[in-house]
């Protein structure tokens, strides 16, 4: 069986290499590198003097995940699975937020963060407080409260916008713009606006998975040692037909199975898997059926400007207040009105073992632009939007695969962690191995 998978993140590399041995893969890949979100980067770091002058090294050169980098132990069972199987080595991570508001004290700015009981209280005055210890105080609050009506598969209620439920069920605005809209905001780099649209249930899913909101109850996370191209590249390894820089342009399905079209080049296929963006796979199809434009083009994605750079101001004054995901918006525009911007600041060396002290930072929608001297690269990124309308869209996928020959797999069929893009890859390769074996390509 000939199968084209189109998309080599996670979720179409889960199905390659799944696959692998039990039918004819083909993997076409169009950007420079496999990976799709696994992007590792190399650079150079030239030491600074005062570095010199105590005998550090003059410069550094090591390499640095940009898209995933972490992953909790104990809700990434398949993605533990598959790092053993390769014999992908793991190293510790130390997950935190911070979130800096510029006049959100009385025209001062706030600091806090999710580091430790120092980090919570960077800024001393804030023990004295009140409206900040009462956000500290409602954690437990709406801990409880989502997992009372996930217990009671009260659907209705965790449909609703996060924002209508903290209105609803009388949180503090403190605990709405100090704490609960910047963590949505860094989870799935989103502006707060979207934040407060998304249904309750995206976050109580993510956090339960994660752990999230349980200061001084995390679960161990953990990045790939020697980076994340690391297991990409053993996955592919074993693929013979893999191409880079080989953009898909068309896609033709007829009864006896699909016709791929690249720059220059027409293939037959039996199977077609999509692992793109669902946006991205509509542009694909030369005659998407009306399901597959309803349901895929249900589901936005949030572009996003990311550059690597060694700019710590864009951090956190205090620096009791640096964290792995630092949140920084621009301050409220008005009553009632969200900022118009906002930023996440990933703090690298907290995510993944690096060679130096010197902070490396990955920005994303970077507020200011960062001195062009300490910027390392810079590229386009986009992240699912994880709405209603897409929660909504993702219970309908099941009726799309198969249909026409075509499968459609990743990360936004979940809650966008790998762990998601992982599972979503299995469950179309194991209907495939079925596919296989009929045709007696294997067992299955």
């Amino acid at each position: 069986m000939k199968v084209a998978v189109v998309g080599s993140g996670i979720a179409g590399l889960a199905v390659a290499h799944t696959l692998h041995g039990h039918a004819e893969i083909t993997l076409l890949e169009a950007d420079e590198h496999f990976g799709g979100h696994s992007r590792t980067v190399d650079i150079t770091l030239a030491t600074p003097q005062i570095w010199r002058e105590r005998g550090a090294r003059p410069a550094t050169s090591f390499h640095v995940d940009t898209g995933f980098a972490v992953f909790n132990e104990r809700s990434n069972p398949n993605l533990m699975n598959l790092f053993n199987e390769l014999g992908v080595a793991t190293a510790q991570a130390q997950p935190s937020m911070s979130v800096q508001l510029p006049g959100a004290l009385n025209g001062g700015k706030l600091e806090w963060s999710s580091a430790g009981p120092g980090a919570v209280f960077a800024q001393s005055a804030n023990t004295l407080n009140w409206r900040f210890v009462r956000m500290l105080g409602e954690l437990p609050r709406f801990n409880a409260l989502a997992a009372r009506l996930t217990r009671r598969g009260q659907d209705d209620e965790l449909m609703q916008p996060l924002g209508d439920f903290l209105r609803q069920q009388r949180f503090s605005d403190e605990f709405r713009d100090w704490c609960l809209l910047p963590l949505v905001a860094c989870i799935w780099s989103c502006p707060v606006e979207q934040a407060s649209a998304f249904p309750l249930a995206t976050l109580v899913r993510f956090s339960q998975r994660h752990g999230l909101l349980r200061f001084g109850q995390r679960s161990p996370w953990r990045s790939v040692l020697g980076g994340a191209r690391n297991y990409v590249d053993r996955i592919t390894a074993s693929i013979a037909d893999r191409r880079l820089n080989t953009p898909v342009r068309l896609i033709e399905r007829d009864a006896a199975g699909v016709r791929v079209l690249t720059d220059g080049a027409a293939e037959r296929f039996d199977k077609l898997v999509l692992a793109t963006h669902p946006d991205q796979a509509l542009a694909l199809l030369r005659e998407p059926s009306a399901g597959e434009r309803a349901t895929l083009g249900a589901i936005r994605f949030q572009p996003h400007r990311a550059v690597l750079h060694t700019d710590a101001t864009v951090l956190p004054d205090s620096r009791r207040a640096w964290a792995a995901w630092n949140y920084e918006d621009e301050g409220a525009q008005g009553i009632d009105q969200p900022p118009a911007r906002a930023a996440v600041h990933c703090l690298l060396n907290r995510l993944q073992p690096l060679p130096v002290t010197q902070p490396v930072l990955l920005s994303l929608d970077p507020l200011r632009e960062i001195a062009p001297e300490q910027v390392l690269a810079e590229w386009d990124d986009a992240h699912a939007v994880f709405d209603l309308a897409a929660v909504r869209a993702q219970a309908g996928m099941a009726a799309l695969q198969g249909r026409q020959h075509s499968y459609f797999c990743g990360a936004w069929m979940g809650d966008g962690s790998h762990e998601d893009g992982l599972r979503a890859g299995l469950a179309v390769a194991r209907v495939l191995l079925i596919e296989a074996a009929r045709q007696g390509a294997g067992p299955t």
